[in-house]
């Protein structure tokens, strides 16, 4: 019989680790968007994906540790992401655009975290997100905002006050998605038709405020 080598057994081994962390932080994900650090039960995220609390608490010490790295896993897929972009190539016009799809895109892929931040404002008053670093995903959208001003491209701007109004056009959809669908329960807000159309009304939007004052 041929035995696998050690290297082999060895990368099974880290593939199996990824992989098993990996669902441990869907889970935790889902489990702490509903009910915040506070309501969360390791119980209930190990139910979710059938593994034991034992498991759970081998990868991530406590819920505190687990709650940290489920805050901080979308802050470093959008830098990530981000970081491989070059936005000094572009106007900051099209930069604009750019971070609008992103951010839209990517938050139609993960709807659940918009609640995920919205029970850490409400139970932690912000606790645990001011140790996620999320300015440095800020400074990208700044930074073609006040190339933009400074180009004229834009009209004069408060630029944080400007990055918090566009990032509320763009995520608050997903905020409210849950409760809106009962309003209109024929449309499924969340299909790629409706996600590229708010892209689309939402750069229009955008790109309006924006804008000096008599250009098209």
């Amino acid at each position: 019989m041929v035995r696998p080598s050690k290297r082999v057994v060895k990368s099974v081994r880290i593939r199996d680790a990824q992989m098993t962390q990996r669902q441990i932080l869907d889970a935790a994900e889902q489990e702490f968007s509903r009910h915040g650090l506070n309501g969360a039960r390791i119980s209930a995220i190990a139910k979710r994906i059938e593994v034991t609390t034992a498991t759970i608490h081998y990868y991530f010490d406590n819920k505190e540790s687990l709650y940290k790295a489920v805050l901080q896993r979308p802050v470093n897929e959008v830098q990530t992401m981000l970081g491989e972009l070059n936005f000094d190539d572009l106007s900051p016009e099209e930069a604009l655009k750019q971070m609008i799809r992103i951010a839209i895109a990517n938050e139609a892929q993960n709807p659940q975290r918009q609640m995920l931040w919205f029970q850490e404002a409400s139970q932690n008053q912000g606790a645990y997100f001011k140790e996620c670093n999320v300015s440095s995903l800020h400074e990208h959208l700044l930074k073609i905002l006040e190339r933009g001003i400074a180009e004229g491209y834009f009209r004069p701007l408060k630029p944080l006050f400007a990055l918090t109004h566009i990032l509320s056009v763009c995520l608050f959809y997903f905020t409210v998605h849950e409760n809106w669908r009962h309003l209109t329960p024929e449309i499924d807000r969340l299909s790629p038709e409706m996600i590229e159309e708010h892209i689309e009304e939402a750069t229009t939007f955008i790109l309006a405020g924006v804008r000096r004052l008599g250009d098209p």
